[in-house]
């Protein structure tokens, strides 16, 4: 647990390490400031919110962003994977924007992703709201929910649930830092419950003290926000809401 000085400034981790260690439910696990969350003592990568393929949705509706957001978080996931080695890899939902993603990929993408399940002992795709059906081809094996030890993974928090990791609300924590404002994705956990932020290049972030949490994080939840490459640890009375436009 965090001093109450540390909780009131925010915590970094300690050392050269850029991850943050937590103790959840008995698990020992690090945030790691690429959103990504590790599990070393069952060789577990957790990510949640791939959306790939969001921007080839929205050019296809008119809305023209750039087409390379698939390949971005590819190579943020190959990256992480190529340096913790992972034996599974848990995707948490979402990780295919809309169930017609796998037809606009382009074909290095497809078959970067292949060669990723490929590499891994067991690669689950948790079912998603986005992507209740992953697309098939690409390995691994789907599951609704999977529940290791005193961990349960899924993709929406269920209210009253302990032990719960999920993605979903893409989570992000604004607050006052070194006289100016920083908004940035995070972890956001109260001992029972921890909600990943989105992994995804074009995924944003749902403001923590927004409505769309009420009834899922306890009163005393904390924020684990990466801030200039490294995660500091805040409690929740030192962020603020977005302001409004």
């Amino acid at each position: 647990m965090l001093s109450a000085s540390s909780q009131a400034n925010g915590s970094a981790c300690q050392g050269d390490d850029r991850r943050a260690a937590l103790t959840f439910r008995g698990a020992e696990l690090l945030a790691d400031p690429s959103g990504a969350l590790l599990w070393p003592a069952e060789g577990i990568l957790a990510v949640a919110d791939l959306h790939l393929e969001k921007g080839s949705a929205f050019a296809a509706r008119g809305r023209m962003l750039p087409p390379y957001d698939t390949r971005a978080t590819l190579d943020r996931l190959a990256e992480l994977i190529g340096r913790y080695r992972p034996a599974r890899v848990l995707c948490l939902g979402d990780s295919f924007h809309d169930r017609r993603a796998a037809e606009r990929m382009d074909g290095a993408d497809v078959e970067r992703l292949r060669a990723l399940t490929a590499a891994t002992a067991d690669w689950v795709w948790i079912t998603g709201n986005h992507d209740p059906e992953p697309p098939q081809g690409f390995g691994g094996r789907v599951a609704a929910e999977l529940s290791v030890g005193p961990l349960t993974f899924r993709h929406e928090a269920q209210p009253g649930a302990v032990g719960e990791l999920s993605g979903h609300l893409h989570p992000a924590a604004a607050l006052a830092l070194a006289g100016r404002r920083v908004r940035e994705r995070c972890f956001a956990q109260d001992g029972a419950k921890l909600i990943l932020p989105a992994f995804g290049s074009f995924t944003g972030g749902l403001n923590v003290l927004d409505t769309a949490f009420d009834g899922l994080l306890g009163p005393a939840f904390e924020v684990l926000m990466t801030v200039r490459g490294r995660i500091y640890r805040f409690p929740c009375a030192r962020l603020s809401p977005d302001r409004a436009r």
